[in-house]
């Protein structure tokens, strides 16, 4: 039995990442599996080869950096619904107000899980060379940046 990928602990309950995925679920998939799954995928980008081209380039900071745009602009319009009603009708503003409080908690959840995924890379990069490796180049870094006088 061939071990190239490995099943789904299902939605919401396993890692993002398909390497640490493999290593916490380590049940292969059979031949019969693999041969449907690449059927599937095969049907996939043949019926919907447009979507399977946006699928497979989006990646999750990108699909963040949308979401954080998206809310940004749900902030402004509830901010212009809120000054512009707010001397004629109570019942608007606060709907304006409610537009921008719902806008600006999206921002801030997928504010934090762009910043989550950033440590995870930040994390995996660590833990690939050395910590010692990497505070040296963050120094040399450092003394690019701001000039080495030789002190």
């Amino acid at each position: 039995m061939s071990v190239t990928r490995c099943r789904s602990l299902g939605p919401g309950r396993g890692p993002t990442d398909r390497e640490t995925q493999a290593r916490v679920s380590a049940v292969p998939l059979s031949e019969d599996e693999q041969r449907i799954l690449r059927q599937m995928e095969q049907g996939f980008y043949a019926q919907d080869p447009e979507s399977a081209r946006r699928i497979g380039s989006t990646t999750l900071p990108r699909y963040l950096a949308g979401n954080l745009r998206w809310a940004s602009l749900g902030f402004v319009l509830g901010l212009a619904i809120l000054l512009a009603s707010f001397a004629t009708s109570w019942v608007l503003a606060v709907f304006g107000f409610a537009i921008m409080l719902a806008s600006a908690v999206w921002f801030t959840q997928n504010l934090r899980r762009m910043s989550r995924h950033g440590w995870e890379q930040l994390s995996k990069s660590i833990k690939a060379r050395n910590l010692g490796e990497s505070l040296e180049d963050t120094r040399r870094r450092l003394r690019r940046r701001f000039g080495d006088d030789g002190r």
